[in-house]
C-alpha cells in the first residue's frame, strides 16, 4: 500500500520546495555576511540546516501516516497548541517587544507557528464531520468559535501577522467545505466594517506601523526606516539586480531584519525584478499543485485540509512580499523556506508534507 501511495507523491512540489530552500541558503549567507559581533554567517547556515533536518524527520513521519488518521488526533493536538500559547503568554521569552518564544530544554520555538498546523487539522475535523449538513449557517459560527481562541492568544503576544493569516485560511476552508456562500460573505463584510474599531486595541508601535504604511516619511528614522530601506533595496535592483552579495543596502547594514522578515528585499536588490519573478514562479508551482490536489480529491477531509494549507502558504507569501515592497503594513511575517528561523521553516515543511500526504492518498487520481 505504501509503495502504491508513493507512486502518487508529487515530485514536482518536492523538488521545487528543495530548490526554494537552496535559494534561501544563498540569500541567508548574503544577508548575514555583513553582521558584526560573535555570530558569523556560517552559524546562521548551520542553524538553518539543523532546522531543516528536524523538519525532514517530522515531515517523513507525517507523510507515513494517512492524513485521515491524523484528523482523529486533531482536537487533542489543537488543545495542546492552545495550552502552549497560554504558557508562552505567561512564561515566554520576550524579544523586540513581543512574547512569542518558548524555551524548552534549551530550545527556543514559536508555538504560534505550530498553531497554524493544528488549527487546520481541527477545523478540517469540525467541517468534515458535518459534511452532510454543511450548508447550515450555524456551522460557520462554530468554525469561528473554534478558531477564535488561537486567534486571540496569538494577537495578545502580539503576533498580528500570524493571527491574520488564520482568517483567510479559515474562510477558504469553510467556503470549500460548502458552508452557505452568502453567510460567508456576510461575515467577511461585517468583519471589514467593524475592523476600524480594533484601532483602539492596537499597541502603540502597531498604530505607528499603520501610519507609516500610509506615509513612511512620517517617521523616516524610526518606524518608517525599515520599509523605506526595503523599498530602496528592491527598487535599486532594477531588472537584473546588482549581483549576489553585491547589494549596498544589505551589505552596508542599511536594511534591518534582512535575514528574517525582509529577506525578499535582499532578493530584489541582488537578483532584480527578474530574479524576484523567478522565485515567485517557484512558489506558484507549489500553490498551483496544491490547488490541483484539492480539486482532484473527492474526500471532504482531504479537500478541506488542502484548501487550508494552500491558503496558509499563499497568504503568508502575499503578506511578506506585500510589506517588503510597501503594499501592506509591516506585521512581522516570514518568507516561507527563505527567511531565517527554525519554527517558521519546520512549520512550512510540515505544511508541504501534509499537502503531499493528501495528494498521495486522494480518492480519485
Amino acid at each position: 500500500m505504501i509503495r502504491r501511495e508513493l507512486r502518487h507523491l508529487d515530485l514536482l512540489v518536492l523538488g521545487t520546495t528543495a530548490l526554494i530552500f537552496g535559494i534561501g541558503l544563498l540569500f541567508l549567507h548574503s544577508a548575514t555576511t555583513s553582521f558584526y559581533g560573535s555570530v558569523s554567517s556560517h552559524q546562521f547556515i548551520i542553524k538553518q540546516l539543523s532546522s531543516v533536518a528536524l523538519g525532514l524527520v517530522i515531515s517523513l513521519i507525517m507523510l507515513s501516516i494517512d492524513y485521515r488518521k491524523l484528523i482523529d488526533f486533531a482536537y487533542p493536538l489543537y488543545i495542546i497548541s492552545l495550552m502552549l500559547l497560554v504558557v508562552t503568554f505567561v512564561l515566554g521569552e520576550r524579544r523586540l517587544g513581543a512574547t512569542r518564544w518558548l524555551q524548552i530544554a534549551g530550545f527556543s520555538f514559536q508555538p504560534s507557528e505550530f498553531a497554524k498546523i493544528t488549527f487546520v487539522l481541527a477545523l478540517t475535523a469540525f467541517l468534515g464531520r458535518r459534511k452532510e449538513t454543511i450548508s447550515y449557517t450555524g456551522h460557520l459560527v462554530g468554525a469561528i468559535a473554534l478558531v477564535a481562541p488561537a486567534f486571540l492568544l496569538i494577537v495578545v503576544q502580539p503576533d498580528l501577522g500570524t493571527a491574520l493569516i488564520l482568517l483567510p485560511a479559515m474562510f477558504a476552508m469553510v467556503f470549500i467545505a460548502g458552508v452557505n456562500t452568502r453567510s460567508v460573505l456576510t461575515v467577511m463584510g461585517a468583519g471589514l466594517l467593524v475592523s476600524p474599531l480594533f484601532w483602539h486595541f492596537l499597541k502603540a508601535y502597531q498604530k505607528k506601523r499603520l501610519l507609516v504604511f500610509l506615509n513612511p516619511n512620517l517617521d523616516p528614522l524610526g518606524a518608517g526606516y525599515t520599509i523605506i530601506q526595503s523599498k530602496i533595496a528592491v527598487g535599486s535592483g532594477q531588472l537584473l539586480g546588482k549581483g549576489w552579495m553585491a547589494g549596498s543596502q544589505s551589505q552596508l547594514n542599511f536594511l534591518p531584519e534582512r535575514h528574517t522578515d525582509f529577506i525578499f528585499s535582499v532578493v530584489g536588490e541582488e537578483w532584480g525584478f527578474l530574479g524576484g519573478m523567478i522565485l515567485l514562479s517557484l512558489y506558484f508551482v507549489i500553490i498551483y499543485r496544491g490547488f490541483k490536489i484539492m480539486e482532484s480529491n473527492y474526500d471532504a477531509y482531504g479537500k478541506i485540509m488542502a484548501a487550508g494549507l494552500v491558503a496558509l502558504l499563499s497568504f503568508q507569501l502575499i503578506i511578506n512580499i506585500g510589506m517588503t515592497i510597501g503594499l501592506l503594513p509591516v506585521v512581522g511575517v516570514t518568507l516561507p523556506f527563505i527567511s531565517y528561523g527554525g519554527s517558521s521553516l519546520v512549520v512550512s515543511m510540515m505544511i508541504v508534507a501534509l499537502l503531499l500526504n493528501v495528494g498521495m492518498r486522494r480518492s480519485v487520481f
